[in-house]
């Protein structure tokens, strides 16, 4: 079977499928026969409804989850568990706030059992990739929203990841700080040649950021479409191609929302 998975693919899903709380009254299925390839050093965006899986799929590729069928791989490796190698970032930043901004980048170093002075050289590393160097001696809490985000982001790229996998990570920001962080975020990528799996529910986020968008179902989530997107980068939001592509993918997401709308109403109270 290894021999039959490209060796080159940064992610390869194949036929997979998850079912939470199987063989129980909770059971529920939330992915079903996802396919689905990552190049190396690609840009891929997650798009759907709530509710359709993209999320658990970001954890199967993690190792933070199992799948029900199916299998993953990550450069010719079966995933079988986490991995230095694919990071996760959360849309929580998850700082631990008794620890300064340098010990949170390093943490997953210190876990791995790199020395003090590797660690803090790591960090100062990592932060002055996303415009910090200054704050390693800071608290999160005398950080902005953005710059907690870019913190996580660092912590993420202190790993050296070859996969990056990004849950709704600007969701809890305003409008603004939410462009900028979307500037910084493709300025980043560019730099580490990580490929990246970002999952969102923004049509403009993805429009953006995306070089394919791959377009979920809603639950179970399944694949409904994959749209490149071949637009040079900065990309002019109020270009022609731009509002082509929110009109194509706000057709392909409207009857998916509408069906998870119509299964949550019809949930039990």
């Amino acid at each position: 079977m290894a021999s039959s998975v490209p060796a080159f693919d940064a992610v390869t899903c194949r036929g997979v499928g998850k079912v939470w709380a199987p063989g129980t009254p909770r059971a529920h299925e939330a992915l079903r026969d996802i396919d689905l390839a990552v190049a190396p050093g690609e840009f891929v965006v997650l798009l759907g409804p709530s509710g359709c899986g993209k999320s658990t799929l970001l954890y199967l590729i993690a190792g933070l989850q199992d799948a029900t069928m199916g299998e993953l791989w990550s450069f010719g490796g079966q995933v079988a568990g986490p991995s230095p190698d694919r990071s996760l970032i959360f849309q929580e930043t998850s700082l631990f706030p008794w620890l300064s901004v340098g010990q949170n980048v390093a943490f997953g170093l210190s876990i791995r059992g790199d020395m003090p002075d590797a660690r803090r050289a790591a960090a100062r590393e990592a932060l002055a990739r996303v415009g910090l160097a200054e704050a390693i001696d800071k608290r999160p809490d005398e950080l902005s929203g953005g710059m907690r985000q870019r913190v996580a982001v660092a912590r993420a790229l202190a790993m050296r990841p070859k996969v990056l996998l990004m849950d709704e990570p600007f969701a809890a920001l305003d409008v603004q700080t939410r462009s900028k962080m979307q500037d910084f975020l493709l300025d980043v990528w560019r730099a580490s040649a990580a490929s990246v799996l970002f999952v969102t529910h923004h049509i403009d986020e993805a429009v953006a950021l995306a070089d394919r968008v791959v377009v979920f179902t809603s639950r179970p989530g399944r694949i409904k479409a994959v749209v490149p997107i071949d637009m040079p980068r900065p990309r002019d939001p109020f270009s022609p191609a731009a509002e082509a592509l929110r009109r194509q993918l706000t057709g392909l997401l409207q009857d998916e929302v509408d069906r998870a709308f119509a299964e949550q109403e019809a949930l039990p109270a």
